[in-house]
């Protein structure tokens, strides 16, 4: 009787860091659910002058011209597309925050070492989301709204015109699918790092197929972005040369840290002894 308490109490107290666990997590996921819902109420309210804002790469090659603008054939697109604009602002704007929960829950079971590095992946993260977000918005947005222009024709040319209306569904789906693919692509790094620190790459290998990075990147590009050669070659180049910035990246910590050593890390911490 005494052994089957004794085992009674030894499940429960293994179950209660599980538990605690959960709790927090549970209590950091509302957190973030809160602030986001917050946030796109917020963005929801505000959805014209985000959507002007999209608009400026759109209206600055437009220049000046009062005779265009946007159409939508739904009753229901108008308030839809605001409802996208709005989830996806929401999204952007609380990414920091939701970041820091998820560093905030997993810090207590890591070392000095690895806290300081996860920290540091972690503020890179944004950062690095919105130079991608900027560079297509700055740079590509207005290179391939130029291109996709130049196919409009007037009654001269080819007897009809051709002038371009275009749905704001469509353009606000483009905006979003460019946005994220650089943003996203522009993770790269942090991908790899991380990738690194689990002992999955090495800067070796990552050297080594380089050829394949080459291609892989540009067909990704090609996936992605509209098919032009501009948005391509723009998304494409960007992410070999934060594959570069990478390999050097990994080649330091391999040499400074020790950090990938089997021996060490997170791995070892949490080893069954």
């Amino acid at each position: 009787m005494f052994a089957d308490q004794a085992s009674d109490q030894t499940i429960d107290l293994s179950r209660a860091p599980l538990l605690t666990h959960l709790l927090e997590l549970r209590r950091r996921l509302l957190y973030c659910l809160g602030l986001f819902a917050l946030i796109f109420v917020v963005c929801y309210f505000l959805s014209d002058s985000i959507y002007a804002f999209l608009l400026q790469p759109l209206k600055e090659v437009f220049d000046g011209d009062e005779n265009r603008h946007m159409i939508y054939t739904g009753l229901h697109e108008a308030f839809l597309t605001y409802l996208k604009l709005s989830f996806f602002s929401a999204l952007f704007f609380s990414l920091p925050v939701i970041l820091i929960q998820i560093f905030k829950f997993i810090a207590p079971g890591l070392y000095q070492n690895e806290s300081r590095s996860i920290r540091v992946l972690f503020s890179l993260t944004p950062v690095l989301f919105v130079a991608g977000s900027a560079l297509a918005f700055y740079v590509v947005f207005p290179l391939a709204w130029r291109f996709f222009l130049g196919f409009e024709s007037t009654s001269f040319e080819t007897g009809i015109a051709i002038q371009l209306e275009a749905r704001v569904t469509e353009y606000l789906d483009l905006v979003i699918r460019l946005i994220l693919a650089f943003g996203l692509s522009f993770e790269l790094p942090v991908v790899l790092f991380l990738l690194a620190k689990i002992g999955v790459v090495s800067a070796a290998g990552l050297a080594a197929n380089r050829r394949y990075a080459i291609v892989i990147a540009y067909a990704v590009a090609a996936i992605l972005t509209p098919p032009d050669f501009i948005s391509q070659m723009a998304l494409g180049t960007p992410i070999l040369l934060l594959y570069e910035i990478s390999i050097i990246v990994i080649r330091l910590s391999e040499k400074s840290s020790g950090f990938l050593n089997p021996d060490k890390g997170l791995a070892c911490k949490y080893k069954v002894k």
